[in-house]
């Protein structure tokens, strides 16, 4: 069972302390811990001011499995409020930025195949101490490659979403889309529909599947070609077949989340076909039988993380309004991230946005 703590906490007139929620071993506490400063990390980077971090499917795994102390959370969106510039003269103190939390070193043999997530120093780069905090440290690699003034157009919570649409952006670069292929999106959470938008961002057609009604129906007005919801294996793929000229989805993502849908994906891709997956899975023993792989020529692929590119991209579909997120979040304080936590995993919220400062 999941228990959820909060501590308060007595600032009194000391400001170099922070709130920041904790989790380890099932349990997340609003504790008090040093506020980062420049002077730790050698006086390069920034101090951000958070006002906001979204909740990503990545940290309630981490929450769940991982027992050690931590503060979770990288969506974020903040204030600059100390900077040492150096080469970055395009950030100064008091812009707001949105960021993302991992740089490639893009010289590496993982990055010169296009393999960013890979790269040694992508999975060593992280924000510090996670965006569930009042402040972060911002360090200078990412001043250079992640960090993104945030539009006018835009509210805090929605370009919030950058690096989940980047995630998704990659995905669709990876598995071919263009115009012409046909895509299914197997699950239709906060990933789902970025995912559905980023294939028509790149002029492909997509069909959504959900087991959720609600679902359905909000991708359907969010530029889905069509959307089904789910009834079983047989009768949902071959309405996927029917709708495909008898052949079958080009591409299928595998947005869900559960071992379940791997039947469904493999009867609804064509002959020929891709499927990239696109989430962890609870029991990860089912495999792909070798023979539907071999007989049916069909790619299989992962996608995990993007690059700074990636981010650009994401960055302006959103600034363009060519992906929608404003009706895909609920927006909770910090002193209820656990409450966010528990209604993210019962599907009482789609996505969980976690306001943390005032701007």
């Amino acid at each position: 069972m999941i228990e959820f703590l909060i501590i308060n906490t007595d600032y009194g007139d000391n400001d170099i302390y922070m709130k920041a929620a904790v989790a380890e071993n099932q349990k997340i506490s609003i504790q008090e811990m040093p506020q980062p400063t420049l002077q730790e990390h050698g006086a390069k980077g920034a101090i951000v001011k958070v006002l906001g971090c979204g909740l990503c499917g990545s940290d309630i795994v981490k929450f769940i499995h991982d027992g050690n102390a931590k503060v979770l959370g990288h969506e974020v969106v903040g204030e600059i409020v100390e900077i040492n510039n150096g080469m970055f003269s395009k950030l100064k103190k008091g812009d707001k930025v949105v960021l993302g939390h991992h740089v490639p070193c893009m010289d590496c043999d993982y990055c010169r195949n296009q393999s960013y997530s890979m790269c040694r120093q992508f999975k060593k780069t992280n924000i510090f101490p996670g965006g569930f905090a009042e402040y972060i440290y911002v360090s200078p690699l990412h001043l250079q490659n992640t960090v993104f003034k945030t539009p006018e157009k835009l509210d805090d919570m929605e370009i919030s979403f950058m690096e989940p649409l980047a995630c998704c952006v990659r995905a669709v670069e990876r598995a071919g889309v263009h115009k012409g292929t046909t895509s299914l999106v197997i699950g239709l959470g906060s990933i789902g529909l970025l995912m559905g938008q980023a294939v028509k961002a790149f002029e492909g057609d997509v069909i959504g599947c959900d087991l959720i009604e609600e679902r359905v129906a909000l991708a359907n007005n969010l530029n889905f070609d069509v959307s089904l919801k789910f009834k079983d294996n047989d009768a949902t793929s071959a309405k996927i077949k029917e709708m495909t000229c008898s052949i079958g989805a080009d591409i299928v993502f595998m947005t869900a989340g559960s071992d379940s849908t791997l039947d469904f994906a493999l009867k609804s891709v064509r002959d020929g076909g891709t499927i990239l997956v696109f989430s962890s899975v609870k029991n990860d023993t089912t495999g792909y039988t070798n023979n539907e792989i071999y007989y049916r020529e069909l790619k299989i692929l992962g996608s995990y993380s993007p690059s700074p590119e990636d981010l650009e991209t994401a960055y302006n579909l959103l600034t363009k309004k060519k992906v929608i997120v404003k009706y895909l979040s609920t927006v909770y304080p910090l002193e209820d991230i656990g409450r966010a936590i528990e209604d993210t995993m019962t599907n009482k919220t789609l996505k969980a946005y976690i306001k943390i400062g005032q701007n």
